[in-house]
């Protein structure tokens, strides 16, 4: 009876055991996210009040989403952001992502001056983004341009041929899921992505010529989508000026009369709470308290990518790796 009263008592240490790691790591989780939450807050908050120089940072591939749309309105809207600086720190990404940054930023520039500052890199959607504003500054060894579209997809025909497996399909017409990678590209097939991608490269071309001013000689130099310097930018006409932020400050303050002694505030887009950095603050919890088994798949996921797959046209700059 000795026996089991102890094995009882066991499976109710246990169990209670279980039950305390549980609430505890709910309340970690819950406590982070009032801390992030009221972070925001607080930071949005301190970016609307008081006059100053709003920067936005356009970094990695440009989707288009809704949050970094959002935030390029509530810029416009702002009545304390004298003028926006955006930072471009970008290859590229979707063509129609881009293009909707483009629009949102020149709304913003109807009604307070923009000038974008590219650090490594404004190329192919990037660099759309970056005609968005008034004027572009560059540094020497920035990259910019890569003016182009590009369609890609991969096919699988020949390696499920090695395996054995055969893909088929009823379709309404030829074209139609066309191309699907798992058969070679008709002519047909490839005519008509020609045709999209001729037609977005047009609008791209259309959209250097009015922003940067160029005619045709000129623009003919700069769109077989090679990057190009900062320095070769500036005598192809691609950019304004050499320099970085403090020389956009300079260039608002004689042109656009805005007081180069306004703080630079970053307006950045209230994040998911993944994004926040919950899951990485619970896991170093759980880790300090030396529960590092639970603190493995959390810390897995707080180290998740964010890289998004890119469908339909692109507008990117990329470099294949050499080993």
């Amino acid at each position: 009876m000795a026996q089991a009263s102890d094995a009882d008592h066991l499976v109710d240490r246990r169990l209670l055991r279980r039950k305390l790691t549980f609430w505890r790591v709910a309340l970690v989780v819950v406590l982070a996210g009032v801390a992030a939450t009221v972070g925001a807050v607080y930071a949005r908050k301190d970016a609307n009040g008081g006059k100053h120089i709003a920067r936005l940072s356009i970094e990695g591939v440009i989707t288009g989403d809704k949050d970094t749309l959002k935030l390029v309105r509530d810029i416009g809207a702002s009545t304390s952001a004298e003028a926006l600086i955006i930072s471009i720190e970008s290859p590229g990404g979707t063509t129609t992502g881009s293009e909707r940054l483009f629009n949102e930023l020149r709304l913003v520039a109807e009604k307070k001056p923009v000038v974008a500052v590219v650090g490594t890199m404004a190329a192919s959607g990037g660099y759309i983004a970056a005609m968005g504003a008034d004027r572009i500054f560059a540094e020497g060894n920035s990259l910019v341009g890569s003016i182009g579209v590009l369609f890609q997809f991969p096919n699988f025909g020949k390696l499920l041929d090695n395996v054995g497996v055969s893909m088929e399909s009823v379709k309404s017409s030829p074209l139609k899921a066309a191309p699907n990678g798992f058969e070679p590209t008709s002519p047909e097939a490839r005519a008509a992505l020609a045709a999209l991608v001729a037609d977005s490269f047009d609008w791209f071309k259309a959209l250097v010529k009015d922003r940067r001013q160029l005619d045709a000689t000129a623009l003919a130099k700069v769109t077989d989508g090679r990057v190009f310097t900062g320095r070769q930018s500036l005598e192809l006409k691609l950019v304004d000026a050499l320099g970085g932020e403090r020389e956009a400050i300079a260039w608002l303050e004689t042109q656009k009369k805005i007081d180069h002694n306004l703080p630079v505030r970053d307006w950045k887009k209230d994040r998911s709470l993944e994004r926040l950095g919950i899951l990485g603050t619970s896991a170093a919890f759980l880790e300090a308290m030396g529960w590092a088994d639970l603190a493995a798949p959390l810390r897995r996921l707080a180290q998740m990518s964010d890289a998004h797959l890119l469908d339909g046209l692109v507008s990117v700059w990329q470099v294949t790796p050499v080993d």
